[in-house]
Order: structure tokens, then C-alpha cells, then sequence
């Protein structure tokens, strides 16, 4: 059996104290549920002000709401203020994130024409320019049409070559440039424009055949 002299007894008598205080400090269930009471009306005005469309507005509350209780449910009380706002901030970043690549993506379709048919041709050089904001201010049906064009157009791309999807959702959804994603992809930049432009005109046929006009 091993024993503990008066410093060691003290050290461990310190720990556990410290461990304590800690624990003590961690926020209960009702403070996390009081928090996100208090906050939720001021956090909708926050982002409906930010996004200017109350159904998305309430979406993104709500899921910053969850991302906190998910995640930082047992952190102290007194932090919830800092972490829900960053957490709220970082949501409507990707709200407009999201928003930006699918009217982006429906810019594009809409961009080809007959002299643009070369293997050679990546439609997005065409539109690094385009975002004039024309779409902070569509209205409810104007979403609605955009998030079923995108619903089309991510069910097309099942249906694309590996190469060519890879291609595509690099430039155009996560954003690499040409030199990025042929890095990526491990392939020359040369190739990434083919893979793109030939990824364009098949999403674009397949939704022409679907009866959507660009």
C-alpha cells in the first residue's frame, strides 16, 4: 500500500478543489435553455436584417441555436453570448456562401451560346466579375426557383463522368481557381477547362431535356 505525504495530500486536495470549481462552473441544462430564450428574438432581427428574407432568417436561427447546444452545452453560461453570436455570424456567412454559388450556377447555364462550344472554354472566366447582388432582394418564388434548379442540377450531376464532376464541383462550388483545381486533380490546367466546359454543356443539355429553358 502506498501512502501520501502532507505535500501530496495537499496537491491532490488541490486538484480535486480545482476540478470542482470547474465543474461547478459548467452551464446546466435550464441556463442553456434560459440563454436561447432570451437571445432568439434578438438573433432573428440580427439576421433578417443581415439576409433580408424572414424564412431564411428563422432558418439560420435556428440552426445557430442548435450548433450551440450541440456543441457547447457543457461550457460555462457566461460564454454562450460570445460563442452563439460567432456561431450566428459564421451561418449567415454561409447562408450568403450558399446563395452566391447558386445564382452562380444558374448565371452560367444561362451564359452559353453556340460560339462558345471549344473543349478550351471554362464559362466561369466569363463571370469572375458577376456579383453585382441582384439577388439580395429576390423574393420568396424567386428562392423557391432557385433551390429547385439547384436540386436539378445536383441530381444531373450523378449522371456525369467522374472526371468531369470532380472538375465542376471544384470550380464552381468550392471556388478554386483553374491552377488550384488542377492541382487537385493532379491534371493540367488545359484539361480542367475541358472537363469543365464539357460538364456545362451535358448539365446543360440534361436540364434543357428536363424543359428548362436558359
Amino acid at each position: 500500500m502506498v501512502s501520501c505525504g502532507p505535500t501530496q495530500t495537499r496537491q491532490v486536495q488541490t486538484h480535486s478543489s480545482r476540478n470542482y470549481q470547474e465543474a461547478s462552473k459548467l452551464a446546466t441544462y435550464q441556463e442553456l435553455s434560459d440563454f436561447l430564450s432570451l437571445v432568439e428574438r434578438r438573433a432573428f432581427k440580427q439576421a433578417a436584417f443581415a439576409v433580408r428574407d424572414d424564412h431564411s432568417a428563422l432558418d439560420i436561427v435556428q440552426d445557430a441555436m442548435l450548433k450551440l447546444s450541440e456543441k457547447y452545452a457543457g461550457r460555462p453560461a457566461e460564454e454562450f453570448p460570445m460563442l452563439f453570436q460567432r456561431i450566428l455570424q459564421n451561418t449567415i456567412r454561409d447562408y450568403y456562401r450558399r446563395q452566391k454559388v447558386r445564382s452562380l450556377w444558374t448565371t452560367l447555364f444561362s451564359s452559353l451560346s453556340p460560339n462558345q462550344d471549344g473543349d478550351d472554354y471554362d464559362p466561369l472566366e466569363t463571370l469572375e466579375a458577376y456579383d453585382d447582388g441582384s439577388n439580395k432582394h429576390d423574393t420568396p418564388a424567386d428562392n423557391l426557383e432557385r433551390a429547385q434548379l439547384l436540386a436539378l442540377i445536383e441530381e444531373a450531376l450523378k449522371n456525369l463522368p467522374t472526371r468531369q464532376r470532380e472538375a465542376f464541383l471544384l470550380r464552381y462550388w468550392e471556388e478554386l481557381d483553374v491552377a488550384e483545381t488542377a492541382t487537385a486533380m493532379g491534371c493540367s490546367e488545359g484539361s480542367v477547362k475541358t472537363h469543365c466546359s464539357r460538364a456545362t454543356h451535358a448539365l446543360a443539355a440534361i436540364l434543357k431535356s428536363k424543359g428548362i429553358k436558359l
